[in-house]
């Protein structure tokens, strides 16, 4: 359907996904729930390897949570849909990349959103910021995250005062990978997707479990768990067909055939 908030692009193994939500791809419950069934549709299709999430226009990427359809009765504490709010950030065993293309202002839950995924490529007049202080609520999502992710004075500041952060400074400390062109945006985001849609799926499973599920646990339980293969990604890889292919195209000094078995 056209008038869908929520529009997606399917080309091979990866998925586009765009939040199309005139005029500042805000998200409301209804969207929200529409991006967890998305999410996890991906999640559950073999077919798809990597996703791309981004904002329609050059000036919003999502400034997070609709304002007007909370005051319209949309509630903060409603039903965001299977994976919490944008879909990702609770959505259980989502082990495949996903990519953000930041394509302009990044703020509240649009910045949860991005820190939801894996990569982080933002044009270089996107901008982001943790505005929540100034409306009377609180920045969950990111109150969890941020402090992780990039020094944890720098994650206050941004917490307690709610001040910008312009592109620069955003990859200066780290929650940014990549600063392009806007214009070059897009086909950046696309040449990586296909870069890890061409990789071992099943790798990729692993990895992202293990830096889960190590996040909450001390460096050695996560080992233990590990090499005793009670993490389900690392039983499934360390038996797999897969795990095999990478050895023989070594020995064989040829590229892998990867079939995500």
């Amino acid at each position: 359907m056209t008038d869908r908030p929520i529009k997606t692009r399917r080309d091979g193994g990866i998925l586009e996904v765009t939040i199309d939500r005139p005029k500042a791809n805000a998200i409301d419950l209804k969207t929200s729930r529409i991006m967890g069934e998305i999410f996890r549709d991906f999640r559950d299709d073999d077919a798809l390897r990597v996703a791309i999430i981004t904002g329609s226009g050059e000036k919003f990427f999502c400034p997070g949570w609709d304002l007007k359809a909370a005051a319209a009765g949309d509630a903060v504490d409603g039903d965001y849909g299977v994976g919490g709010f944008g879909g990702m950030q609770e959505l259980r065993d989502l082990n495949k990349p996903i990519i953000a293309a930041v394509n302009g202002i990044c703020c509240g839950g649009g910045l949860e959103i991005a820190l939801s995924t894996d990569l982080i490529l933002a044009a270089e007049h996107a901008t982001f910021a943790l505005p929540e202080i100034r409306s009377g609520t609180v920045a969950d999502a990111a109150s969890i995250k941020l402090p992780k992710r990039i020094p944890y004075h720098i994650a206050m500041d941004m917490l307690l005062t709610g001040r910008w952060l312009d592109v620069q400074e955003a990859h200066r400390w780290g929650f940014v990978n990549e600063i392009l062109p806007a214009d070059r945006l897009m086909a950046r985001a696309w040449d990586l997707a296909r870069l890890l849609e061409s990789g071992p799926p099943l790798v990729y499973a692993a990895i992202k479990e293990v830096v889960r599920e190590a996040e909450g646990e001390r460096f050695q339980t996560t080992m233990n768990r590990i090499t005793r293969r009670q993490l389900k990604t690392v039983d499934l890889l360390y038996s797999s067909e897969d795990q095999l292919e990478g050895a023989r195209a070594f020995a064989e000094k040829r590229d892998p055939v990867w079939k995500g078995k």
